[in-house]
């Protein structure tokens, strides 16, 4: 069964004013997430947005082959420091959500 994530990433209000000296950074860990999610067991694919109303936030979306090879993704270590961090540059936490084909 495949599973899209959506993630949901909003730079909080006490960091703006310092995209200049953030977003290099959050850039550099993005890419590197995307990269070791690219050699993933089951992951198909994944594309970042940018809400056109609110420029401070941001949609991930992630395609998996099923919800365990998504679940393994989650729970590895290198992506969750890598995560922590951007959340920390962000000054928020990401939202996940998971929803499949099944009806």
């Amino acid at each position: 069964m495949i599973v899209r994530v959506l993630m949901i990433r909003k730079l909080a209000m006490h960091v703006k004013g310092l995209d200049g000296e953030i977003l290099p950074h959050l850039s550099d860990l993005l890419v590197e997430l995307r990269t070791l999610a690219n050699h993933q067991p089951g992951y198909i694919s994944g594309e970042t947005l940018r809400n056109v109303s609110d420029p401070d936030e941001y949609l991930v979306i992630s395609t998996w082959k099923s919800l365990g090879a998504w679940q393994r993704w989650f729970a590895n270590q290198k992506r969750a420091e890598l995560e922590g961090k951007v959340d920390a540059l962000l000054g928020s936490s990401t939202v996940y959500k998971v929803f499949s084909y099944d009806l």
